[in-house]
């Protein structure tokens, strides 16, 4: 039994008659910090996850674009003069104006695909953070008006086309092959509008949170 003064000094049992730790042992495990640990890895792992899942919809988006935007500006092109004395979209200054924003717009939009690329493989912006983000949004919203001028501007020629003198009774092929143009690039400019949406908000989420995405 151990006297008064071990007790005092700690000795012998403690009060649920547990004898003390012995010198050297290891200490006990911190189950707290294990368990705090094991969170903050799987947060880590789901934002990594979430973030290159945004970073590939951001690039189909721009995939898309390019693709119609391509295919606006090859039409276009290839709606020449038949024989002569057709029309050509050379003898129209909207028509021209269609396909040079169609084809400014898919050249933009494959060098986007490769910053996305870069973006999802290496989890980083191939220019720093801050200005690739200013560079997505500032060009997204300048060609995004291009494209949609150039379309409206395209809409109302062939409409004129249709209902003037210029009929399209004597080139049917001609305006049926321009509305087509008119129509893929209509649709590649949604895709870009989309992109610009994107591309807004991760600026915002950089000027509110420091990063391009709220992790």
């Amino acid at each position: 039994m151990p006297s008064p003064s071990q007790l005092r000094n700690g000795g012998g049992e403690d009060q649920q008659g547990l004898p003390p730790l012995a010198r050297g042992s290891p200490p006990l495990p911190n189950y707290q910090n294990q368990r705090h640990n094991h969170h903050q890895h799987f947060h880590s792992t789901v934002s990594v996850q979430r973030l290159r899942r945004v970073n590939a919809l951001t690039l189909l988006l721009r995939l898309a674009a390019f693709c119609f935007c391509f295919a606006s500006a090859v039409f276009m092109f290839a709606d020449n003069a038949r024989s002569p004395g057709s029309p050509s979209w050379l003898d129209y200054d909207p028509f021209r104006f269609v396909l040079a924003a169609n084809a400014i717009v898919a050249l933009y939009s494959f060098a986007e695909m490769g910053a996305s690329i870069w973006e999802v493989l290496k989890g980083s912006t191939l220019l720093p953070e801050p200005l690739q983000l200013w560079f997505d949004f500032g060009h997204d919203q300048v060609f995004a008006y291009l494209l949609l001028s150039a379309e409206a501007a395209g809409t109302g020629e062939a409409v004129g086309l249709r209902k003037g003198k210029d009929s399209c009774s004597s080139g049917k092929a001609f305006c049926v092959q321009a509305d087509i143009s008119i129509a893929l690039g209509f649709v590649g400019f949604v895709f870009l509008a989309l992109s610009a949406l994107f591309s807004g908000f991760r600026v915002g989420c950089y000027l509110l949170t420091g990063s391009r995405f709220p992790v």
